[in-house]
C-alpha cells in the first residue's frame, strides 16, 4: 500500500478549491499560498488565530516528539492504524486527515503499517495523507521528517480541506469540531477520537494536583450527522526512567499549564515514574 501525498484542498479565504504549482498553492480567485522549502503551507488566515504564534511551542513539539519516538504510546499508534485500514478498498484511494497532527507521528506510524498491507497485484490503493495543526512549528517538525504526506498549518474549526473527500479524520487528544469533521468526510466515511479515559496518568495526576476532578459524563453523546461504531478500550503500563522522559511527558499535555507551581516541582523531583494509559477509541461513520 503506497502512501501520496493529499491535493483536496481548499482556499481558506473564499472555500475555492487550491491547485497546487511547483511552488504555491493557488485558487481560481487568485489567492497563492507559498509551499514552505520543508514543503509544508501556511493555511492560517490572520483573521483565524487566536494570538500571534497559536499552538504548541517549539518546546512542547521537541517534547512530545522524544516521548512519542521512544514508543511509549506505540499501542496507541499501532490501533488507530489497525482502525483506519480495517476496511481498506481492493484500489483506488484511501484519504485519511489527522486534525491537530502535531509533529506527525500518528501519520508516520500509519504509512508504516500500511506499507505492510498488499493487495491484489496492481489494484493495491494508496492513502493519501494530511496533516493539519494550528501550530506552525509542529507541521513544520512533522514536514521535516515525511515528505510523501501533505503538512498544512491550519486550523480545525476552519479547515482547508474540500467538502466530502476524505475517508477518515483522526482526532487524537486533540479538539474536535464535529460540523467540520462531518463536512469533509465522505459518506460512510469514519471520525476516529483518541481520548483520555478516567485513570489515563493518574500516577502524575496524583503528584502534581492537590486532588483529582471525577470522570466527566456524557461522553456516549453521538453527535449530529455520525452513527456510532464498535469502539474500544485501550489500557498498559509504561515505566518511565529518569527526569527528561517525566518532563517531556508533562509539558506535552495540558497539565503543565494547570499544576500548581508545588505540583510542577514534585513532577521536577522525580527520577522515575510507573503510569497508567487508559485512553478510549472512539469511531464515529458520517451518515
Amino acid at each position: 500500500m503506497s502512501t501520496t501525498s493529499f491535493e483536496a484542498l481548499a482556499c481558506p479565504l473564499d472555500g475555492n478549491v487550491l491547485h497546487k504549482g511547483v511552488s504555491t498553492w493557488c485558487c481560481a480567485a487568485g489567492h497563492s499560498f507559498d509551499i514552505a522549502r520543508q514543503g509544508y503551507v501556511h493555511l492560517l488566515p490572520v483573521q483565524n488565530k487566536r494570538s500571534g504564534d497559536p499552538g504548541d511551542s517549539k518546546a512542547m513539539v521537541s517534547a512530545r516528539r522524544r516521548f512519542l519516538e521512544a514508543g511509549h504510546y506505540r499501542p496507541i499508534a499501532e490501533a488507530v492504524a489497525s482502525a483506519v485500514l480495517a476496511e481498506v478498498p481492493g484500489e483506488g484511494t484511501l484519504c485519511c486527515l489527522d486534525a491537530g497532527c502535531g509533529e506527525g507521528y500518528y501519520l508516520r506510524k500509519l504509512a508504516d503499517v500500511a506499507s505492510g498491507i498488499e493487495g491484489a497485484p496492481g489494484k493495491a490503493p494508496a492513502l493519501a495523507l494530511l496533516g493539519v495543526d494550528i501550530s506552525k512549528w509542529a507541521v513544520l517538525a512533522a514536514a521535516k521528517r515525511q515528505g510523501s504526506a501533505t503538512w498544512v498549518v491550519g486550523t480545525n474549526a476552519h479547515l482547508p480541506v474540500q467538502t466530502s473527500c476524505v475517508d477518515r479524520v483522526l482526532c487524537l487528544f486533540g479538539f474536535p469540531v464535529y460540523a467540520e469533521f462531518a463536512r469533509v468526510l465522505k459518506p460512510g466515511g469514519e471520525l476516529l477520537m483518541v481520548e483520555a479515559g478516567p485513570d489515563h496518568l493518574r500516577e502524575l495526576r496524583e503528584i502534581i494536583y492537590p486532588s483529582l476532578k471525577p470522570p466527566r459524563e456524557g461522553g456516549e453523546i453521538v453527535p449530529e450527522g455520525f452513527a456510532r461504531r464498535l469502539g474500544e478500550t485501550l489500557r498498559f503500563a509504561i515505566e518511565l526512567e529518569g527526569a527528561e522522559p517525566i518532563a517531556d511527558l508533562l509539558a506535552m499535555t495540558p497539565h503543565l499549564h494547570r499544576a500548581s507551581a508545588e505540583g510542577r516541582e514534585k513532577a521536577a523531583a522525580l527520577t522515575s515514574l510507573a503510569l497508567t494509559v487508559d485512553v478510549r477509541l472512539t469511531r464515529l461513520v458520517r451518515e
